[in-house]
Formats: structure tokens, sequence, C-alpha cells
């Protein structure tokens, strides 16, 4: 979750499942008025409109960030995953935009707000505090945090879900669904089904609470004693299906590191990276939303702060063997293992088209050359980002489209590995990613 609110504002979550779907089908139809004017627009001057980039344009995105921002909940949860993936590699005034999406929502007015916990706690529930901060320091897609002080003095974060959130994740994900398709961006043959099946079930479980009090506790006995990272600790006297009470923690954003010295911003993005190796490779269980606000820092010690855990799935079993086997053959640079392994995992199947996964392997040998050449990486001067995106790029205008589902599991990986290395390019850390793999992947090979 972000914690700095300030260029959010106060606004009703719409609740009733008609109402969003007013605010979503206003939304479309807004978008659909806009691209109806440029393609116009367009012919009128002699050119042929690409549909594309009458979507993709500063004033769609505009209004479908602001949508979403204002929904909140699955809708602004599932333009969160598609910023995050595309917002690096849209032009910079439109990842401006969606940037919206992986910042702040808009926060609940205090009516509201006390409406919620009146619900929750029961009227009279601000005799049990000192003091309770009614503007939130953070507001986020499923809830928002706010400071309180319990009358003994002890500080408190408490993080409040939206009303009407779990009662709306089935039809937002079906309108979001309808929209994607209408919109014309999926290739031809995509099947979105299996995984919008996915995320209403990551959704379902990002919005009970009690799940995530749970997986709080697990890291924190799984980083009892830590010297690198600290969590918050669980409240249960205050805690339930949607509120979700911690100990507070003082803190700053991680970002503040990018004009830290180098040895302090290598040492943190390390650190991070070696705790995610765990999660895949010894826990079983991963923290999967990469969103950079959940990792600050700590003001007294200089940890750093772990939060939100919502997003916390289980690993299945086979997964950190058929990880460590891919690198195992990719870093000895034996491609067609390599393929044969992409093949296991579902992630290249064989029945993928040979000039597809020509590139795709193409694509995977550029990673594994560049490890296998250099002991670090510094993917702030690296070109290893923009070639894979370059490439990425030509496969989808070839017309690549998964003939079977990837499996969700995988894909959620991706995003935490992805999500780690845009942060050491944005915090321009140098990672020794080498040394970092080393102690994973000195155990027999998998299959």
């Amino acid at each position: 979750m972000t914690q700095d609110p300030s260029q959010s504002r106060p606004a009703a979550v719409p609740q009733s499942r008609l109402a969003r779907a007013g605010r979503m089908g206003a939304m479309a139809a807004g978008v659909a008025g806009n691209m109806a004017v440029g393609g116009l627009r367009s012919l009128s001057t002699g050119a042929r409109p690409d549909p594309r980039d009458l979507l993709l344009t500063p004033a769609n995105l505009r209004r479908v960030a602001d949508t979403l921002a204002q929904m909140r909940g699955a809708a602004m949860k599932m333009g969160q995953l598609i910023s995050m993936d595309t917002g690096d590699t849209l032009p910079p005034e439109l990842a401006e935009i969606l940037a919206r999406l992986r910042a702040d929502a808009d926060f609940m007015p205090p009516k509201q707000l006390r409406n919620v916990l009146n619900d929750a706690w029961g009227p009279g529930w601000h005799t049990r505090f000192k003091r309770f901060d009614v503007r939130p320091i953070a507001a986020a897609s499923i809830g928002q945090v706010h400071q309180a002080w319990l009358k003994d003095g002890t500080h408190l974060a408490i993080k409040v879900q939206y009303p009407g959130i779990s009662r709306s994740i089935d039809s937002d994900v079906a309108n979001l669904g309808r929209l994607l398709r209408l919109s014309g961006l999926l290739p031809k043959g995509f099947d979105l089904g299996p995984y919008l099946d996915e995320a209403r079930d990551q959704l379902r479980e990002e919005a009970d609470y009690t799940a995530e009090a749970a997986h709080l506790e697990r890291f924190g006995r799984l980083l009892e004693g830590s010297q690198d990272f600290v969590l918050p600790r669980f409240h249960p006297p205050l805690s339930s299906e949607t509120v979700l009470a911690m100990s507070f923690v003082p803190s700053d954003p991680i970002e503040n590191l990018g004009q830290a010295p180098a040895d302090m911003r290598d040492r943190a993005v390390a650190r991070l990276i070696a705790l995610m190796l765990r999660e895949l490779f010894d826990f079983g269980v991963m923290q999967t939303d990469p969103n950079f606000a959940n990792y600050r820092i700590a003001s007294d010690t200089g940890r750093i702060v772990l939060l939100d855990f919502g997003a916390t799935r289980r690993l299945p079993e086979w997964l950190a063997p058929a990880c460590r086997t891919l690198l195992q053959t990719g870093l000895r640079g034996e491609r067609d293992a390599v393929a044969q392994q992409l093949d296991r995992m579902g992630l290249v199947p064989a029945t993928t088209p040979a000039h597809h996964k020509a590139r795709i392997l193409d694509m995977v040998e550029m990673v594994f050359d560049t490890l296998r050449r250099h002991d670090t990486l510094d993917l702030a001067a690296s070109d290893l980002p923009a070639r894979l995106q370059a490439e990425g790029e030509a496969l989808a205008r070839a017309g690549f489209v998964p003939t079977e589902p990837v499996p969700l599991d995988l894909l959620f990986v991706q995003r935490k590995v992805a999500g780690m290395f845009l942060l050491a390019a944005r915090l321009g850390a140098t990672v020794p990613v080498r040394d970092l793999l080393a102690p994973h992947l000195d155990t027999p090979e998998a299959a």
C-alpha cells in the first residue's frame, strides 16, 4: 500500500452492483466517444486510423484511471495489474496517467468510514482510542490505512476495507473482461476466461483480511530475528475479515534510496531479491505484489519494512524444482534442454508454432547469456530490458497467442521477479545475481 495520499480525494465508494456497472458503462461510452471523434479527425486528414492508437490516448487512459480509482475494489486492482505490466512500455505521458492506479485510490469520506467502522466495531468505537486519525495515510484498491493510538499509547496502523468490495468482485471482473474483449487489445484467439477465473479467486483471497493476517504472522515467524527486515505485528482484538489492525512501523518510501550512496541501494535491492528467492525455493509461499509501496525503510534501524500480504500465494510443490532445472540448464547454455523444460512447465508447450517458439527461446537466451557473461547486473544501464521489450512487441505483432493457458502460479512469480528488477533499475542498483542464485542451484536437478 502507498503511504502518501496527497493526490487522493474523498469520494464515496459505489457499493451496489448496479451503481458499479453504471460507472463502468459510462467509462466505456466515454472512451468509445473519444475514439469516434479521433477516428473522424484522422479520416478528415486522409489518414487511416489505427484502433489501438485511438484507444490508448491520454484522454482515454485518464478517464479509465480516474474511474477505476473512484470505484476501487476489483476494478482498480485489475487496472493496477495491467499498469504494472505495461507502465514502462508505454510513452511517458501515458505511463504517468496509469501511474495513478499504482499510487493512491480516492479515500472514503468520513461519514462512510464511520458507517463501515460502526458495522465492524459497533457504535461508540471511538471511545476505545486515545486518538484515531480520520484522514488515511494510505489508500489503495481494497482498503485504506489509518493511524490510531490506543489509550495506553500503543500506536497502530488500521486497514479498513471499502464497503461492498467482496460482493462486487464477480461483477467487476466480468465487466472488465467484457471491456477487454471489446477493446480490440487482446490477440485474436486469446482465451481470457482462465485468467479472469484466477483473478476472481485471487481477489477474494485479498479481500479476506483474516487470511492476510495469517500470512503476516507466517512471514513474521519465517523472518523472526532478521537483521534485514521488519514487519508490523498483528493486533487481533481490533481485527476481522474487513478490518486489519497492526503495529505502526515508522518508515520512509523505499524510492528515497534513489538519493542514497550506491552501496546502500545495492544492499537493499540484493536483500529483497534474496528474500524473493527464499520465498520461491525455501518457503514455498510468496508475497506476489511487487508494488514499490509495499517496501519501505524503517526510520530507526534502516531495515526494510515489509507491508501488505494480501497477495500472498502458497506455491505448488513442483514449481521450485522446475524453476531450478530451468535455471541450471539455461546457465549451462543448453538450449534444447531449456526448450524441454519450458514445455514441461507449460510456458512454451510443444504445440507452439515453431517460428514463435524460436523467437521465445531467443528471448530466454538473451537473459541467460547476460547472466553467464556478468556476475552483476546494472539494469539501469543495461539494454536487456529494452531488447526484451522489442522482441516481445515483435512477437505480439507476429500474431503469437498461447496455445494453452500459462499456469497462473508462474505468472505471479514472473510478476514478482519483474517487479524486483524494475525496482533495481529505478534505484540504479547493481545486483549480484549470480551470487544470489548460487545457494539455490547446488541441489540435484529436478525433472
